[in-house]
């Protein structure tokens, strides 16, 4: 077996086209090509994107050598080296998807992971099934995916954005009991939506006496919110619900602090994990805020996370937040589906159809726990998720959290067969807390 040393690494024209990472000669039998795709351009570069990037040439480089803590410390996926070909995810849709067939029809790429957006992964999971190309969809959050169709080749073993919003409200249920009213702050397309229209349902059902108290939808990438502070100043409601991420959100958290607001009322901020390793002293202290599941600082002790914290911050100088434990769940989980198809087929080389088998219904062990692939006919995986409150250490000059609060796989996710929005508007029957 031909080692393949794997370094993708940008370059000036990100936005322009496919980065393909620089490896020794193999083989192509000899190695799996991997599409990644994610943000390096943009606003959603720094806080998502490029750590996300950075996480999957990490986890490439450990699975080519074999360095992995158990049970994959086996070199290779499927006994096969890796090569990434990363591509910027920032741009138009129409562009994404163009960028998606270039590599699988030009590239050649075994595998895609990536996204970050949801409204690029919706568009993106019908030209996978067209193209027989199996897709892990990484950090992208919307249930659609697996709800409104049931796809062969398309994955994603991270849970999806239901549990964000349900984890905040049980989080505020526990946190806030006497709450009299609440108020969003979204960002104004399918996500921003989505995700007040999914808090205000789990509060319906676990908060019902307190009211809504305004709704505000600014538009994507804003970057300016005044009005919105000064409207929220004057609402009289006891919380704001976020799910702006990027750069939406350290400016509406570094605004919000100058005008006075965060230390009078609290803000929830469901992609909060992402912002707290950038801004340190500037995440007002005393706000809520999770990430779609238990990662970074919300992490179990284990030695997958142990591993990566360590390997991450001595590679890259900063702490990994959880875009990056969700690109390594990402590897995780491909690993252990083609693992497992490859040991089924007695050591020979799984085809599509045999890796698709070993991919649907696993479970596997991460950084920030097991994942069960229990949705979507074994396409979507649940996991548990955490909230906590952050708490700046000043002796340390590190973002920590207090009062945290881990929350099941099965209270936070609906059952098999039904659909999120049923869910919430049924109040979440079957749900076990």
């Amino acid at each position: 077996m031909i080692r393949i040393s794997l370094t993708a690494t940008a370059v000036a024209g990100l936005a322009l086209g496919a980065l393909t990472a620089i490896t020794a000669p193999a083989l192509a039998q000899d190695k799996y090509k991997i599409g990644i795709v994610t943000f390096l351009t943009g606003p959603g570069a720094p806080p998502f994107g490029i750590p996300a990037r950075n996480s999957a040439e990490l986890i490439a480089d450990a699975i080519n050598k074999g360095d992995l803590p158990a049970p994959y410390n086996t070199k290779g996926i499927g006994g096969r080296q890796v090569e990434l070909v990363i591509v910027d995810e920032n741009g138009p849709t129409a562009e994404k998807v163009t960028d998606y067939r270039n590599l699988v029809q030009r590239d050649k790429v075994d595998f895609v992971i990536g996204y970050v957006s949801s409204g690029n992964c919706l568009a993106v999971a019908p030209v996978a099934e067209e193209l027989k190309t199996i897709t892990l969809f990484f950090d992208c959050g919307t249930p659609r995916t697996f709800e409104d169709s049931s796809p062969k080749y398309v994955f994603r073993v991270t849970p999806h954005a239901l549990m964000d919003n349900v984890g905040a409200a049980l989080y505020v249920r526990d946190k806030l009991p006497n709450l009299e009213s609440y108020a969003g702050l979204n960002q104004n397309y399918a996500w921003g939506q989505d995700s007040w229209r999914d808090f205000a349902g789990a509060m319906k059902t676990l908060m019902p006496k307190a009211k809504v108290a305004r709704e505000l939808f600014p538009k994507l990438f804003a970057g300016e919110y005044g009005s919105e502070i000064s409207a929220l100043s004057i609402s009289g409601t006891g919380m704001i619900h976020t799910s702006n991420w990027g750069g939406d959100l350290e400016s509406l958290i570094i605004q919000a602090s100058a005008r006075g607001l965060t230390p009078k009322i609290p803000l929830v901020i469901t992609t909060g994990e992402s912002a707290i390793y950038r801004l340190k002293e500037k995440m007002p202290d005393g706000t809520i805020i999770g990430g779609r599941g238990a990662h970074g600082v919300f992490s179990h002790e284990n030695a997958l996370n142990n591993w990566y914290q360590k390997a991450f911050t001595t590679r890259f100088k900063e702490e990994p937040n959880y875009p990056t434990y969700h690109m390594f769940q990402s590897f995780l989980g491909l690993k252990t589906g083609v693992d497992k198809a490859l040991a089924a087929n007695a050591g020979k080389s799984p085809n599509t159809d045999q890796i698709i088998k070993g991919l649907e219904g696993m479970e596997f062990d991460t950084a920030s726990g097991k994942i069960r692939m229990t949705l979507g006919n074994g396409h979507q995986g649940i996991g548990e998720i955490a909230y906590g409150t952050t708490k700046f250490d000043k002796a340390s000059g590190k973002a920590t959290v207090v009062d945290m609060k881990r929350y099941g796989a099965e209270c936070v996710n609906p059952p098999p067969g039904i659909k999120s929005l049923d869910w919430l508007e049924k109040g979440m029957p079957g749900a076990k807390c």
